[in-house]
């Protein structure tokens, strides 16, 4: 399994899920544009990867993947440090923890903007710009598949994500481009413990369901690379068997 001289876009970069993603990809052979809110964040990342790899092969790129335009320029930025690309991994994500009557319009706006519409306007680039033989790969979430109270636009985000994973494999085919899609169960990150679902108990995590982010990051590594050339259009539980417990 290889990804030795591709071009990679990874947003949500600068998070746990994230780092891991981008070592991997460094680890094996992969140049990595970071895509992020902040560039403060993205610049102490990228020094940090750089005391460990080289630091020509680390673009950084301020991103709200809300804002096409903005999409769009990451891209820019990648095909002109890198002269091309390959890869996209849609990490960035966001969550609300409220109930149903209280939400508003714009709460949904803001999860679906970045939990879904990003990994839209990253698609529409990649379909315009990717070169043949690239792979797009959008992490979801088991809440896809089952959910909790409290986080209803989230979870019908990441249902949706897998819909328009499905709908780019099929669409991407003649341009040489795959899609897939992990559903990450509980790991262990920030995002995890500061859950409020999770400190109040009403979601109860086994420290033996509990991945780590290297865990995403090598399932996400193998559907990047040409050893899954035949694997397309699929979602791919990440979560260590949680949701097989009945």
């Amino acid at each position: 399994m290889s990804v030795d001289q591709r071009i990679a876009i990874v947003t949500g970069a600068t998070g746990g899920i994230g780092q891991a993603l981008v070592r991997r990809l460094l680890h094996d052979g992969a140049s990595v544009m970071l895509a992020d809110l902040h560039q403060d964040r993205l610049d102490a990342t990228r020094a940090e990867l750089g005391r460990d790899f080289d630091i020509a092969r680390i673009g950084t790129a301020a991103c709200d993947v809300s804002r096409e335009d903005l999409v769009a320029a990451a891209v820019d930025a990648t095909i002109k440090q890198f002269g091309a690309w390959d890869y996209v991994v849609n990490n960035a994500g966001r969550m609300l923890f409220k109930p149903i009557e209280t939400q508003t319009e714009q709460d949904w706006r803001d999860i679906l903007d970045v939990d879904l519409l990003g990994a839209f306007f990253f698609t529409k680039q990649a379909f315009l710009r990717m070169r043949r033989g690239g792979a797009i790969v959008n992490v979801s979430s088991v809440h896809a598949v089952e959910t909790e109270p409290l986080v209803a636009p989230y979870a019908a985000a990441k249902a949706a994500l897998l819909s328009l994973t499905r709908s780019a494999a099929l669409e991407g085919k003649a341009k040489g481009i795959r899609a897939n899609a992990v559903l990450p169960g509980a790991v262990d990150t920030p995002m995890l413990w500061s859950n409020p679902n999770v400190a109040a108990g009403v979601e109860i995590i086994d420290k033996a369901d509990v991945g780590a982010p290297e865990d995403l990051a090598a399932a996400i590594a193998f559907l990047l690379a040409d050893d899954a050339r035949f694997v397309d259009g699929t979602s791919l539980r990440v979560d260590g068997a949680r949701l097989a417990r009945l």
